[in-house]
């Protein structure tokens, strides 16, 4: 398996150049064709806010969203020209949701930002135009393709070198190792760590890791196996501690391996993930 069609995210907000170079170089190296897909938010006017001259607010808040798409394309279609990447461009003014799922459906991997912080207490993004603080989740959720999220700051140069695999032998990991192959392969050092095997001793065999590290050896993947057992941390700060240990610039998980509701509910690793990540994360669900 390889990429062959790499879907990001751009938008009117800062990050979304940087996350572009990601996906070039993820492009370039699997020779695949870049989609790049530009998606805003829908226009949220406060109830007070309707009443007469209300149309040409939004009229006026549309050709500033027109404005924003054209110069992305420009950005995105000269970014790729140099590189030499396939591309091809989207754009959606609403409705960014479908959008994307649209996008991702016909693609191998998805690339989005993690949401920013202030959206987690309710507060706008003011002028960067990004994607609504539940986006993520709902997205990871439900496109059904590989998501590599990119954290909201910090620079990272070199996706994939040193790759952490957080592994619990559930179906969600399975799935995410699978997807996250042609990175694996790629990598100098693939670091499986099973976090808390007693807790699922009945999936995991004689000895936690082992069959997993065997399987990914026969994939040509330079892997080694760790466990991580009785700290008082939940697993996500767990896998985040760790992350920083090896020096980790990507970590490769299962998402929602309890129902969407608990893991809201209670937190999770998904959610640790999604709000705390300080690596580039690559989710499947």
């Amino acid at each position: 398996m390889t990429y062959k069609t790499i879907v990001v995210h751009q938008d009117a907000g800062e990050r979304s150049a940087h996350r572009l170079d990601i996906a070039l170089g993820l492009a370039e190296a699997a020779e695949a064709t870049l989609i790049g897909v530009f998606a805003l938010e829908d226009i949220r006017m406060p109830l007070a806010a309707f009443g007469e001259g209300v149309g040409e607010v939004i009229q006026a808040e549309l050709a500033l969203r027109e404005k924003a798409a054209a110069a992305g394309r420009a950005r995105f279609d000269e970014a790729c020209r140099r590189r030499g990447v396939r591309a091809e461009w989207r754009s959606a003014a609403s409705d960014s949701l479908n959008a994307m799922l649209l996008a991702a459906r016909h693609g191998d991997l998805c690339i989005i930002g993690q949401p920013y912080r202030g959206e987690r207490r309710g507060e706008s993004r003011g002028e960067d135009g990004g994607l609504p603080a539940w986006f993520a989740a709902d997205f990871v959720l439900r496109c059904g393709r590989p998501v590599l999220l990119i954290p909201y700051a910090g620079r990272f140069e070199k996706v994939g070198q040193r790759v952490l695999v957080a592994w619990d032998a559930g179906r969600e990991a399975a799935r995410a190792v699978s997807d996250a192959l042609p990175l694996l392969r790629r990598a100098a050092q693939v670091d499986v760590v099973v976090f808390d095997a007693d807790r699922a001793a009945g999936r995991h065999g004689a000895i936690p890791g082992a069959d997993f590290a065997a399987y990914l050896a026969r994939h040509g993947v330079k892997v080694s196996v760790s466990q991580q057992q009785g700290t008082s941390l939940e697993v996500g700060e767990q896998i985040l501690s760790r992350a920083a240990d090896l020096q980790s610039d990507l970590i490769v998980m299962g998402a929602y391996g309890h129902s969407r509701m608990r893991e809201l509910a209670l937190g999770g690793a998904t959610r640790t993930l999604l709000e705390s990540m300080t690596v580039p994360v690559l989710m499947s669900h």
